[in-house]
This record gives C-alpha cells, sequence and structure tokens, in this order.
C-alpha cells in the first residue's frame, strides 16, 4: 500500500463522506427493495395459500356429496332389495296358501259337484267326445286329439293367483 501525504486525510474526508453516504443511500435502497420484494412474495404466497384452500375446500365439498350421494344410493338399493325380498317371501306365502286352500277343496261337501261342474265345462270346450278324468292333485284333466285343458286343483289356484295378480300388485303400490 501506498501511504498518502499528510493533510490528505483531511481532504479526502468529503470524498470518504460522500461514499459512506452513497453506500448508506443504496444499503437503505436495497433494504426497500427486499422489503418491497418480500411483502409482495408473501402477497402472493398468501393468495395462491388462500386458493388452495378454497380448491380443497371445493374438492372436499364435492368428495363428501359424492360419497353422500353414493351412500344414499347404496341404502336405497338395499331398501328396495328388503322390500322385494319381503314382497316374494309375502307372495310365495300366498301361493303356498292359495294351493292349500285348493287341496282342502277335496274334503269340501261341495266338491263332486264342483267336479261334475268340472266335467261340463271341458266337455262344452273339448267336445262331447274329450276324455275327462279325476286328477290325483284334484279337479280333472281333459283331453280331446292334441288338445289339453288342466282343470286340476292346483292349476286352478294358479289361474286364480294370475287373474288378481293386478290386484296384489296394487298392494305393493298401496305404500
Amino acid at each position: 500500500m501506498s501511504r498518502l501525504p499528510s493533510g490528505s486525510e483531511a481532504s479526502l474526508e468529503p470524498v470518504r463522506y460522500a461514499l459512506r453516504r452513497r453506500a448508506d443511500t443504496e444499503a437503505s435502497r436495497l433494504a426497500q427493495d427486499a422489503r418491497s420484494e418480500s411483502e409482495s412474495i408473501l402477497s402472493t404466497a398468501r393468495a395462491e395459500a388462500e386458493e388452495i384452500r378454497k380448491t380443497a375446500e371445493r374438492q372436499g365439498a364435492e368428495a363428501a356429496h359424492t360419497e353422500a350421494a353414493g351412500r344414499s344410493a347404496r341404502i336405497r338399493r338395499q331398501a328396495r332389495r328388503t322390500v322385494l325380498a319381503q314382497q316374494e317371501s309375502l307372495r310365495t306365502e300366498l301361493i303356498r296358501h292359495v294351493q292349500q286352500q285348493a287341496q282342502e277343496l277335496r274334503s269340501d261337501p261341495r266338491y263332486p259337484r264342483m267336479l261334475r261342474i268340472l266335467t261340463e265345462r271341458a266337455d262344452s270346450i273339448l267336445g262331447p267326445m274329450a276324455s275327462v278324468t279325476e286328477s290325483y292333485k284334484g279337479g280333472v284333466t281333459a283331453a280331446a286329439g292334441s288338445r289339453h285343458l288342466d282343470f286340476s286343483l292346483p292349476a286352478l289356484a294358479e289361474q286364480a293367483l294370475e287373474n288378481h295378480a293386478g290386484e296384489v300388485h296394487r298392494l305393493w303400490d298401496a305404500e
């Protein structure tokens, strides 16, 4: 390093002061720029965080709605299966009861008269040459050539159920 002549220290004082002032001004400006930039970054980050929060909230609400709709649909399907199973159980019980009642007609004192009426009906449908026989199930069966009639008690009970199926279905619809 070189040495400065004496008295030059005092003459350099204004230069040092100007440099220091300029450095302080530059440092203040840089600090202000840094504060402004950090405020801008924080503001942008807060806005992004709020947007992410809103998106997550919306997606969460949509997912909850979808889950609730799915759960509701599963519950409705299960309820419908339960109703259908109960209806089928009742229908099966009705069929069993009607078939049982039909079989009990064989012990009714009016059964011989019913056999005569069924025989006459078979003759009127198939003609007097029809072969009419009493069914082992109760009632009669008849045949004339390739034509056959089944007036057995189970067949008549089944036909009665079919004829009244609309009434049975209306029972389910009355709910």
